[in-house]
């Protein structure tokens, strides 16, 4: 058999086969292509993009995606602003913006707050939580070791006299904070709350007054002197209806414990 033929023959083979292959890649591409919706695109576009996790998901694409098929609300994301909410619950169809709202630390101790033992060591709150419920005596007292700090994808928070502070003005709202809370002190308000409770201890007064100078007594003063009627008492805390609340400051002007804040801008 001539050279020339012997190296024709192969070329041809491999060129047929070539052929074929890209027909039955071609095919199948077609056959098994997996069918996206064009909102998954158009919506993840309108998020935040800060990928926090706060929604639960493992970011804003898959966010999106859940959102589309029906699987997540669009309150879950609480980092996209207001007036992209609103575009994309028009992309999904008339979906539930939701309320806007910023994270606060619902607690006011700190430094204030005595403690049961001297902690000594490396670890965060997660770690010193493991050590007989944390180191405040407290028992729902911020521990102040900066677990929220070091989560905060936005450098919002600090800890200030002992107690963690958000920065509302840095503050993206995500959530993660929330999440890694061994205490569970960090809550949403309405993003129009000018203040908020800063203690989450029910027990009664004097069992608290041990504890922490800042504690709340429970004594109803705040409800009592709201002009509006927009506190009530609820197992020996306050609870404000930010519906009625037209944010005076009279109630954080009449506790005696001073455990009712304006929320921090700066």
């Amino acid at each position: 058999m001539p050279v020339a033929l012997q190296i024709l023959i192969p070329v041809i083979l491999l060129t047929g086969l070539a052929v074929v292959f890209a027909v039955l890649i071609a095919v199948c591409s077609k056959k098994f292509a997996v069918v996206t919706d064009e909102r998954v695109d158009k919506v993840a576009s309108l998020l935040s993009g800060a990928n926090c996790g706060g929604c639960g998901y493992a970011g804003c694409d898959a966010f999106a995606a859940a959102l589309v098929k029906g699987e997540a609300q669009l309150g879950m994301c609480n980092a996209t602003s207001k007036a992209n909410k609103v575009l994309i619950a028009e992309v999904l169809g008339g979906a539930d913006a939701g309320e806007e709202t910023i994270v606060v630390c619902a607690c006011s101790g700190g430094e204030l707050c005595s403690d049961k033992y001297d902690y000594q060591g490396y670890g965060d709150c997660a770690s010193v939580e493991l050590l007989a419920g944390g180191r405040k005596s407290c028992p729902v007292g911020c521990i102040g070791m900066s677990k929220c700090v070091s989560e905060c994808p936005a450098h919002a928070i600090d800890i200030v006299g002992g107690v963690a502070v958000v920065n509302q003005e840095k503050c993206v709202s995500c959530g993660r904070c929330i999440m890694y809370c061994p205490k569970k002190l960090l809550k949403r308000v309405p993003a129009s709350a000018k203040y908020y409770i800063a203690c989450s201890n029910c027990d009664k007064g004097k069992e608290v007054r041990v504890n922490c100078a800042h504690g709340c007594i429970g004594c109803g003063l705040c409800a009592r002197n709201c002009p509006e009627g927009a506190i009530t008492l609820k197992d020996n805390l306050p609870v404000i209806d930010y519906e009625k609340c037209v944010s005076c400051g009279v109630c954080a002007e009449k506790c005696p414990s001073k455990c009712i804040l304006a929320v921090k801008t700066k």
